[in-house]
């Protein structure tokens, strides 16, 4: 099953590896991944993953980060509408 991340992070060197690690331990495999510097110098990443595992577990693990100051699950019709764009 595909689902999509909103991720904000403070803008540091090692975060990006962290959240790839996290999203990697929890048995999700990213799909599309898209970064953007914010002008408050954080990031935002968007993230496309899939598993049959319930996005919750991921989620919820990446609000724990210290870097990550924000984590949303996009719901299923975003997916469909980033896929047509």
């Amino acid at each position: 099953m595909m689902h999509a991340l909103e991720i904000t992070v403070q803008q540091r060197p090692e975060v990006l590896e962290r959240v790839l690690r996290v999203t990697r331990h929890r048995g999700f495999k990213v799909t599309q991944m898209q970064v953007h510097i914010n002008d408050d110098a954080s990031m935002a990443i968007a993230l496309w993953v899939e598993a049959e595992r319930a996005i919750e577990l991921l989620s919820n693990q990446l609000d724990k980060l210290i870097d990550v100051t924000h984590c949303k699950v996009l719901p299923a019709v975003s997916l469909d509408q980033a896929a047509n764009s």
